[in-house]
């Protein structure tokens, strides 16, 4: 008696599914009509996307994640409008709900990887740094190995391999040595009170007018600057063909290689500082003096 009333209640519910997949089975047709239609022209939506952006931007990354998020975009719509053809769109909505509240707890758990995200996005679009620029980040230098949507990477003149966060390189000042396609080194000397300064300008500024990768564009330039301690200092300013560090460390041991030996071959003086001495207590007292009053 029990097994009939069960099978009764099996063939109910089967007859009630049957009758309720039947009444919806145009609906169904017409959502999976949706849906299909949908996902041809999520694709040619996404390859459409693809090459509107990449007129903008050349960082295939920030394309990717362009291009999946408006593809994800216009898939989400046609779920949407398949559910609500099934009459499901209130179910999923609540859901949605609730994932909404989840996705914001994660977003405070993880709110600097979005922060060097978001940054890494607005970095690839206003482009102020490129691959193999000269650049110091930070108090980092040396030449861009790689930009992403999270971190840049910097290869320093040592070899060392420095990986700085996007938001950094956003928010801090960046010294790109790459920009103008040239560099220029500044080298600091001094002279004796005692020599002749038009002299000793003329012969600096022959001395490294041959130097090899200086710019054809540019004129060596020389400033007296100070009367210091024990010399006459003066600022003398090349301007390099090149950004890169080696050119720049080249044109620097030059420059000073040169004007060392101008120097020693018309006896100009390059003055060292010199410290007096005193042993006195009270000062004023030569070392002779203090020799004597020893010996006595």
């Amino acid at each position: 008696m029990n097994i009939d009333k069960a099978f009764d209640l099996i063939d109910q519910e089967v007859t009630t599914w049957v009758k309720q997949f039947i009444r919806l089975l145009p609906s169904i047709l017409v959502a999976a009509g949706v849906l299909a239609l949908g996902l041809y022209a999520a694709k040619w939506v996404k390859k459409f996307a693809l090459n509107l952006i990449s007129r903008v931007s050349a960082n295939s990354s920030l394309n990717k994640l362009f291009t999946d998020f408006v593809y994800l975009f216009f898939i989400t719509v046609i779920v949407f409008i398949v559910l609500s053809i099934l009459h499901l769109d209130t179910a999923v909505t609540s859901v949605l709900a609730g994932a909404g509240i989840l996705g914001l707890a994660m977003a405070f758990a993880f709110q600097d990887i979005a922060a060097n995200f978001i940054s890494g996005i607005f970095i690839s679009f206003r482009r102020p740094i490129h691959v193999g620029d000269v650049v110091k980040i930070k108090g980092y230098m040396g030449k861009i190995a790689e930009i992403n949507l999270r971190d840049t990477v910097i290869r320093t003149s040592q070899g060392q391999m420095v990986i700085i966060p996007n938001k950094d390189v956003f928010q801090c000042p960046i010294e790109n040595f790459t920009l103008y396609g040239k560099r220029r080194v500044d080298l600091r000397v001094g002279v004796s009170y005692g020599e002749d300064l038009e002299f000793v300008k003329q012969i600096t500024l022959d001395a490294v007018k041959d130097i090899k990768n200086l710019s054809a564009e540019d004129k060596t330039t020389l400033f007296y600057k100070e009367f210091g301690d024990s010399s006459i200092n003066f600022t003398i300013r090349l301007w390099g063909s090149a950004p890169d560090q080696t050119t720049y460390n080249q044109i620097t041991s030059d420059a000073i290689m040169r004007i060392k030996a101008a120097y020693d071959q018309h006896n100009i003086m390059i003055p060292f500082p010199i410290q007096t001495l005193d042993f006195g207590i009270k000062g004023g007292v030569p070392l002779s003096d203090m020799v004597a009053n020893d010996a006595r």
